[in-house]
């Protein structure tokens, strides 16, 4: 078992939760099955970031890109999303969980929507872990998003403060700990601006394969590095 240091836990980790989909092939199923599966993960994840008390977790959950993939299952992963956001409420509130989102809200369904400020009001005062649902969202985008903003406040130069103030959630800090599942190494666009000094784990296994003790592990060999941030040893 990984043995962590409460000390020197990792204040916000990202998560991009690969594999769903060859999870599923793996075993002669249709991908919604992976993406199914994949909530179990997120679940037990999210439970075991909460105990060892994580400040935030940002979960990849449907990326700008993902809309080229297949009507059907762009339908389905939102259908899904709607109703474990309402599903999971009792688990929120045993665990202390905020839950808020990050992303161009324009383009997604309005009854998906409507979900997310729902969960955000309600989960508002719990006090716990806070987690950061990524949906319809690109790190590039977001960018660019908040650029237009501070120029429609008639902005006329930028700095990394003023740009972040116009950020979906400002207060969210930079990322600590970046962890990509299914053996893919590359961040495919997330938390471009918050992984600048972020510590990169890549795990082989697939996300639906996950649960909280790869968590740990994650943790631990986050812990065994040394952060510089540019300055010398």
């Amino acid at each position: 078992m990984a043995i962590l240091d409460p000390a020197r836990l990792p204040k916000h980790i990202g998560i991009i939760m690969d594999g769903n989909g060859r999870w599923a092939k793996m075993r002669k199923m249709q991908r919604t099955a992976g993406h199914k599966e994949g909530l179990t993960s997120a679940k037990a994840v999210i439970g075991r970031a909460a105990e060892l008390g994580i400040q935030f977790v940002t979960l990849y959950t449907f990326s700008t890109e993902n809309w080229r993939r297949s009507q059907e299952e762009v339908h389905f992963l939102f259908n899904l999303i709607n109703i474990y956001l309402r599903k999971e409420m009792d688990f929120y509130r045993e665990k202390g969980i905020r839950v808020i989102h990050t992303g161009d809200t324009d383009n997604i369904p309005e009854q998906v929507r409507r979900e997310l400020i729902s969960v955000r009001e309600d989960t508002a005062g719990f006090t716990g872990l806070t987690v950061n649902i990524a949906i319809n969202y690109g790190g590039r985008d977001q960018i660019l998003r908040a650029i237009n903003r501070l120029l429609e406040k008639g902005e006329k130069t930028v700095d990394e403060e003023s740009l972040r103030s116009f950020f979906d959630n400002p207060e969210l800090p930079d990322a600590d700990l970046i962890i990509r599942t299914a053996g893919e190494k590359r961040l495919s666009n997330f938390l471009l601006w918050e992984s600048a000094y972020a510590e990169l784990y890549f795990s082989e296994k697939l996300w639906p394969d996950w649960r909280g003790d790869d968590l740990d592990e994650a943790i631990e060999d986050y812990q065994g590095r040394t952060r510089r941030y540019g300055g010398a040893e």
